[in-house]
């Protein structure tokens, strides 16, 4: 991906849009937004902090942030309907041992906010629970962000409001930590999407931890690669959850049995049900891990099209809608030792998935599939349909 504001084009998503911005954003004048409207920041601009266009900006105003580095710039955004946008290149966020409210780099409570092309680096607080944007009311979208060495990548309260839209992110490296750390964690929110997205390497913590009350997990790749994560998704009070088209690998060095945990601390959502459909889950635990534990209260499990590669053991149950998944090897795959996890040319799995259905109209056959990195791709025009996250 290039830096800044760039998104994939022709991102056709099936979560509740159509159609993101393609990369030539245009400029806040020609969207009909008055000059005025618009805060510039950085070490050519008369404002020359975060912290200082966080204190001025009002509901509507878009920040346009000069790429470069901003040591300790920490700040708390209130306004509403804010856009944040990195001009030029990259706009690093090093935290250097300073945080906003004893919270993190960046606390949001403002309602429709939208970050691009920052990165979030270091965050370290008094209570070892810091994160690169502490979401504490309001509604978020952060596109082409990344998150590196926090306690946690990013870190959602607990209030049925709020709305969080991820698309294109990537949540890299953890700080070790003594287990809070998570690589993102989502409280009990209202709704949760993630696209296009990558979550690795984390320490102690899980890789993606959402107790939201919907949850659209479309085409990501979440894979521990030498990290010592926990689960690599749980959904600890069940929900919602749309899991469709990820790449979800368990390295060797875990430090739990289990890739996938839904309701593991009990199901305090009104709907719990968990689709897991078109996904390829990779465990590399010597030992063997679990591809999903699963709370038997759950009022829906659907397992559709799935690649699963290592124990060959997916326990059933009497309510769940279990089929056309398959037990792989890894020579199955064009390039494990790369994540390269397409089935390779020939494949008699080729072909063999089938249609899943819709849920609360939401077509769940894939039209997209991941693109490393953080990107996404078309799945291929008159291509058999086949399991697993790629469509060969």
């Amino acid at each position: 991906m290039t830096t800044g504001s760039a998104i994939p084009r022709r991102w056709l998503l099936q979560s509740g849009a159509a159609l993101l911005l393609p990369a030539g954003l245009p400029s806040a004048r020609a969207q009909g937004v008055a000059s005025g409207a618009v805060l510039r920041v950085g070490p050519d601009h008369p404002l020359k902090t975060l912290a200082a266009a966080a204190a001025q900006a009002k509901a509507g105003q878009t920040i346009e942030v000069q790429a470069g580095d901003y040591a300790a710039d920490v700040a708390l955004w209130s306004a509403d309907d804010l856009t944040l946008r990195a001009v030029g290149g990259r706009v690093r966020m090093l935290a250097k041992g300073a945080h906003a409210q004893g919270k993190g780099i960046f606390v949001t409570t403002g309602k429709r906010m939208t970050i691009e092309g920052f990165d979030f680096v270091g965050a370290r607080v008094p209570d070892r629970n810091g994160a690169g944007i502490r979401l504490e009311r309001g509604s978020l979208t952060l596109r082409d962000c990344r998150f590196q060495d926090n306690e946690n990548g990013l870190l959602a309260a607990n209030d049925g409001s709020i709305e969080l839209r991820i698309e294109a992110c990537d949540f890299g490296t953890i700080a070790p930590g003594e287990g809070r750390t998570h690589n993102c964690y989502v409280g009990g929110i209202g709704r949760l999407t993630v696209i296009g997205s990558y979550f690795h390497h984390g320490a102690s913590g899980h890789l993606l931890k959402t107790r939201a009350a919907v949850n659209h997990i479309f085409y990501n790749r979440l894979t521990d690669e030498t990290g010592r994560a926990s689960f690599e998704l749980e959904f600890p009070n069940g929900g919602v959850a749309l899991v469709m088209g990820n790449v979800i690998q368990q390295s060797a060095t875990t430090e739990n049995f289990h890739l996938i945990a839904y309701g593991s601390e009990g199901l305090t959502n009104r709907r719990n049900e968990l689709h897991l459909i078109n996904n390829t889950l990779v465990d590399r635990r010597p030992a063997g891990g679990v591809y999903l534990r699963m709370s038997q209260q759950a009022q829906k499990l659907r397992l559709i099209n799935n690649l699963l590669c290592g124990k060959h053991e997916l326990p059933g149950g009497p309510d769940r809608e279990q089929h056309h998944n398959y037990f792989v090897e890894l020579d199955s795959f064009v390039d494990p030792d790369r994540y390269d996890f397409r089935l390779r040319a020939g494949s008699p799995l080729i072909g063999r998935a089938v249609d899943p259905g819709v849920v609360d109209g939401q077509s769940m056959r894939p039209a997209m599939q991941y693109q490393h990195p953080c990107a996404l791709k078309e799945a291929p025009a008159g291509t058999a349909y086949s399991p697993g996250a790629f469509q060969v």
